[in-house]
């Protein structure tokens, strides 16, 4: 019986790894088939303003946010579609969002840079480079007060390291071993220069210097980016305090999607080499089709499926109505 029992158990094992495992994937192909979809409505001239793309990142929002509770909170950042989307956003409401229509999260007053899903754990995206460290610290010091166990990330890119308020909140959540993960997705670019002009020194010593528990992770390796969140979110949970996680990642298109031409500070060769060697979804469906995890042609299909769901989505935004001229002054907060 207890061998039997044994193998039942491992049995369970094996299949929540395998959901985890698809369930990542699936989310990771989401992303890029809503942010191909932004670019287009960004060509077609249907989206007011510009948006940030996160092609080619999506491992890190998916690893860290499967690593969270839906009651656990997130901030974003001004390339925060797939955070939102990896913390359980409706992609027809984001599209309605960037198009400023009254069915988006923030009835068509945040758009683009100012998605919040408060339902999700979501409390907001950000234009302000590192704008939302305090409020996920925040969050996590009102975690803290509360006893509830939730956790608190804040995203940000590396460009945020030259923002004196990352290190204030670093030092507040140190202080009172604040349940917050500081996680730093460093695509290499702060806008159009490479981050080893603006950023002196270790990344990490700047986190270890007050204490904080940190670690670096390879960003286009959900599984890696996964386990590494995983262990730094329960560690917050336990109420050991703040950590922080470098994640080494590459945005495939530019700052914002007008920014086309890209060679003045960057190679097409660089470019072709991240999105061939080191692409997090066919790097995922590769190991996924090796380990008889899925096939090439469910993936496939899945892919297929998602594309279909994002153009619907698209859909549903562009006949959404626009909020009434009289609900300007509405849901406005200063």
């Amino acid at each position: 019986m207890s061998t039997e029992m044994t193998t039942a158990a491992q049995l369970s094992e094996i299949s929540e790894k395998t959901d985890l495992l698809l369930r990542m994937y699936r989310q990771m192909v989401a992303i890029r088939q809503f942010e191909a979809q932004v670019n287009e409505l960004y060509t077609r001239a249907l989206m007011p303003g510009l948006a940030h793309l996160y092609i080619g990142e999506e491992a890190v929002a998916v690893g860290v946010c499967e690593a969270l509770e839906q009651t656990d909170y997130i901030t974003s950042t001004h390339r925060g579609h797939g955070h939102c989307l990896a913390k359980g956003a409706s992609p027809d409401r984001m599209f309605a969002e960037l198009l400023g229509k009254k069915a988006g999260y923030c009835k068509g007053k945040g758009g683009s840079m100012h998605i919040a899903d408060p339902a999700t754990g979501n409390l907001g995206a950000n234009a302000i480079v590192c704008g939302s460290a305090g409020i996920a610290t925040g969050a996590a010091f009102s975690a803290r007060a509360l006893g509830n166990g939730r956790v608190a990330v804040c995203f940000f890119g590396e460009g945020a390291l030259g923002q004196g308020v990352l290190y204030e909140e670093m030092n507040l959540a140190q202080l009172f071993k604040l349940p917050v993960i500081y996680v730093c997705e460093n695509n290499l670019y702060t806008e159009y220069t490479h981050y080893s002009e603006t950023t002196a020194g270790d990344i990490l010593a700047r986190a270890t210097a007050f204490g904080l528990e940190a670690a670096s992770v390879d960003g286009q390796d959900v599984r890696a980016v996964y386990g590494v969140a995983q262990r730094l979110v329960d560690r917050g949970r336990r109420g050991d305090g703040p950590a922080f996680m470098l994640c080494n990642t590459y945005r495939y298109h530019g700052h914002h999607v007008g920014d086309i031409n890209r060679e003045y500070y960057r190679s097409k060769q660089e470019e072709q080499i991240w999105k061939t060697e080191r692409d997090p979804i066919v790097n995922l469906k590769k190991w996924l089709v090796e380990q008889k995890v899925s096939d090439a042609a469910a993936l496939d299909r899945l892919q297929a499926d998602l594309e279909a769901e994002m153009k619907k989505a698209v859909e549903f935004a562009v006949a959404a109505p626009y909020p009434a001229v009289d609900e300007v002054g509405e849901d406005v907060y200063a």
